[in-house]
């Protein structure tokens, strides 16, 4: 890969992370926000984002990053991205522990808040699937094709999750950055899936 072409993807990937991110550090709604509230809206920003870099990785797009060294990075973003969810969660709780209840009860009025629980635990069963993945007595190829959909479903829910809030993320640069997760997921779902087909 060329220079030019590598610097191109990685200034792409930074910023379709980086400007939605400073974006949302632009808002006027965060004059209004508790602390709590506000980490638990840029840990769901940075999950989002992570989100991003997950298909890229598993995909060996990222210059630098293929092979064995990008999955070792693969692993650890992902170990990122559940973080910045349990921080995203408890900081919400911190601010309104009913309303959270309500949403994990799936009792919320709010269709995002739904959404935000499916993407949240399909999140946490693919952790724990890539955790047990030595353990589990099962082919490769079946664990790909587990680990694939529940990755679909946690990218799916957090992009619909993300669409419908209307928030302190800009909404231009928050549709971008959902569209080329969106992009990213089904790109390397197709391309993995056809190896696994094989």
């Amino acid at each position: 890969m060329s220079l030019k072409r590598a610097i191109f993807i990685w200034s792409a990937t930074v910023l379709a992370i980086a400007v939605p991110v400073f974006a949302a550090a632009a808002s006027p709604l965060l004059a209004w926000r508790d602390p709590a509230y506000i980490v638990a809206g840029f840990a769901g920003i940075i999950a989002l984002g992570l989100l991003l870099l997950q298909p890229l990785l598993a995909g060996g797009v990222l210059p630098g990053l293929a092979g064995p060294k990008g999955r070792r990075v693969h692993r650890w973003t992902g170990a990122g991205a559940i973080g910045a969810i349990i921080v995203h969660v408890a900081g919400l709780w911190a601010t309104s522990p009913p309303d959270v209840a309500d949403a994990l009860l799936f009792r919320s009025p709010t269709p995002f808040a739904a959404w935000g629980v499916i993407a949240m635990w399909a999140a946490f069963a693919a952790g724990l699937l890539a955790l047990l993945r030595r353990r589990l007595r099962v082919p490769p190829t079946v664990w790909r094709r587990w680990h694939l959909s529940l990755t679909l479903l946690v990218v799916t829910g957090t992009v619909v999750h993300a669409v419908l809030i209307e928030g302190t993320m800009e909404p231009i640069s928050k549709l971008m950055l959902c569209g080329l997760t969106l992009a990213a997921a089904i790109w390397v779902l197709i391309s993995k899936g056809k190896r696994v087909s094989r």
